[in-house]
Parts: C-alpha cells; sequence; structure tokens
C-alpha cells in the first residue's frame, strides 16, 4: 500500500485527469494520493495551470474527496519559488499541503526567468548569458534560492531538491563529490532540519532516464537520515500508469541507507509510517 503526494493532471502538463488518477490509485490499492499540478505563475508556461483554471481544479479535487470512500484525496500544488513573482505563500490558505520548488534561477536582461529544468540548450543559453559559464555560481545561486523558500513560505514538502543535477550530464560541470557542492548541500540540509519540511525522494528521473539516481542522491540521503529529516516517496506522476514507477526500489534503496519511517499525509495530518518493497506498514 502506497502514498504519493507528487502528481500531475491535466489541469497543468499532467497527460491524465484526476479521475483518472484517482481511478489508477484505486486500483493499486493506494492509502493516500496527493494532486499537485504546477501553480500558476505570473508570466507565459507552458506546463504550469493557468491561473483562470486554479478555482476549478480545486473544485475537482474537493468533489472527489466526497466522492471516494476508500482513497485518501488531498489537495496540494507544486508551486515555484520565484523572488518577486511568486511563492509557496501565495497559495497554502486553499490547499491540504504545499509543495515548493526551484525551476527558475535569475533572469535574462529583459526581465524573463530563466528555466533550468527545461531543454538542454535553454539551460547553456542562460548558463552564459546571466552567469557567464561559471556553474559554480549558478548552483550556489540555485540553493541559495531553495534556502530562501523554505526560510520565508515553508512548504510542507521541498521538491526534487537537486533537481538542477540533470543538465549536469555526464559530469560535464561539476561532480558530486566537490566539497563547494557538498558545502551547498549540507546548508540547505541545515535549514530544512530547522524548518520541519519533508523532503521527497523523488523517482522520476530515474524512470524517465534522466537521472542514474533519485531526487536528491543517496549521498543527501544519508546526510539527512543523519539529521533526522523526515522522507516521503514520490513519482512526480505526469502520467496515471507512473503513480508509484520505482517506488520498491526506492524503498529499499531508502532501508539500505537506514531509514526506518517515510510520512504520509494520512487523515490529515503528515505521520511517519514504517514500511518496505511493498509499501507502507500500518
Amino acid at each position: 500500500m502506497w502514498s504519493n503526494f507528487h502528481t500531475h493532471s491535466n489541469f497543468c502538463d499532467g497527460k491524465s485527469t484526476i479521475d483518472e488518477q484517482i481511478q489508477k490509485a484505486k486500483s493499486l490499492s493506494m492509502k493516500s494520493l496527493g494532486l499537485s499540478s504546477h501553480a500558476p505563475i505570473p508570466f507565459d508556461c507552458k506546463w504550469c495551470m493557468k491561473k483562470e483554471r486554479l478555482n476549478e481544479y480545486l473544485q475537482a479535487i474537493q468533489q472527489a474527496k466526497e466522492d471516494q470512500s476508500d482513497l485518501q484525496v488531498y489537495a496540494g500544488l507544486e508551486i515555484d519559488y520565484i523572488p518577486g513573482f511568486v511563492s509557496p505563500n501565495d497559495f497554502k490558505d486553499s490547499l491540504d499541503y504545499s509543495i515548493g520548488s526551484v525551476h527558475f534561477v535569475e533572469k535574462y536582461e529583459d526581465g524573463t526567468p530563466w528555466e533550468i529544468d527545461g531543454p538542454h540548450v535553454s539551460f547553456l543559453d542562460g548558463f552564459e548569458k546571466i552567469f557567464h559559464n561559471n556553474i559554480k555560481e549558478v548552483i550556489v545561486r540555485y540553493f541559495e534560492l531553495t534556502r530562501e523558500m523554505i526560510e520565508q513560505s515553508n512548504p510542507d514538502v521541498i521538491g526534487h531538491l537537486d533537481k538542477i543535477k540533470i543538465q549536469n550530464i555526464g559530469n560535464k560541470f561539476f561532480d558530486e563529490s566537490d566539497s563547494w557542492y557538498r558545502d551547498e548541500i549540507k546548508k540547505t540540509a541545515d535549514v530544512i532540519a530547522k524548518s520541519g519540511g519533508i523532503v521527497e525522494v523523488n523517482t522520476r528521473g530515474l524512470y524517465q532516464k534522466k537521472s542514474t539516481t533519485t531526487y536528491p542522491s543517496p549521498w543527501v540521503l544519508e546526510l539527512l537520515l543523519e539529521k533526522n529529516i523526515p522522507v516521503t516517496i514520490s513519482s512526480d506522476a505526469h502520467h496515471a500508469d507512473d503513480l508509484i514507477n520505482q517506488f520498491p526500489e526506492t524503498a529499499l534503496l531508502l532501508k539500505k541507507i537506514g531509514f526506518n519511517k517515510i510520512t504520509i499525509l494520512s487523515d490529515n495530518t503528515w505521520i511517519p509510517f514504517t514500511f518496505n518493497e511493498k509499501g507502507i506498514i500500518h
């Protein structure tokens, strides 16, 4: 029995409807399902929900809650942190939980935010024009923004903590063993520990074959365990068929590292549950 709180429907760039996600979750005997489409942002974004659809989205989830008796359904959003544009604080009052993520780092001269999670060619464009090909400055700023997001808006879940490594194809820019990179991770983990936030162990990079490890990497998970930071497994599913993709393998990884609990939203409260490769254990 699994739970997943990072999912995307066709209200944003997801391919499945909310009903299709719920029916798939029920067929998998999932305990709970969080719906977390990309929140609206105040500029053109092809993968975000349109602002005018937000109320429709929340109403659809509310109806789904009322229709279900054997699956707990929760209303969430994956919310970007872009200073001066958007923050998890902007939507919290409408939600059961929030996921805070950083997809944009700084902006071009014309004010357009630079997306670091898009095609590699787009990453290279901003890398050159904004950061003059200095990868250390990019990474430092990425984690500075992540820490700022946590300190200022304290989302329930920190989304794909080290997602920027998706652009580090073949370690072309840096090695995760570099001391400066590890220092940024450690400083960020300290901020998370103080906040009480939950870090998702995101499997999307694995099943899309865009990363050889989860977000975050196993060595980062070891650090989180040392600092008693709670984790939850999520798949960042953009299709209902991916709701528990790579969950058994990731559960085994967490057990090997030393985790005994994963944190689940259950009965409207974040609760640590014991688990194994088959799911959470009551």
